[in-house]
């Protein structure tokens, strides 16, 4: 992707940040080495490659999906002050 000083005078309007021309200068040659380095990426073929989760070959340890709390669903309900069809119910806050 071609970037110009212009473009990147523009971005810094955009985001209201005051970069001085040599600020300017450095800030399009760094994107300009990341805009290179993407390309680069993509260039690679990755056809047959199979997606990761991980950088690293690692597994989550999971912990076993169980109820360790009873139910009591009823309770919080019969404290609140408008519930209905198991619902709770709330003032409208927007018009």
């Amino acid at each position: 992707m071609a970037l110009s000083l212009e473009d990147v005078n523009r971005i810094a309007q955009l985001a209201r940040i005051e970069v001085t021309q040599a600020e300017a200068e450095r800030v399009l040659a760094q994107l300009q080495s990341i805009f290179g380095l993407i390309e680069e990426l993509q260039s690679v073929d990755t056809r047959g490659i199979e997606p990761m989760s991980h950088a690293q070959d690692l597994a989550s340890r999971l912990r076993e999906d169980e109820v360790t709390e009873r139910d009591q669903h009823d309770l919080f309900q019969s404290i609140a002050p408008q519930v209905d069809a198991g619902l709770y119910l709330v003032p409208k806050v927007i018009e």
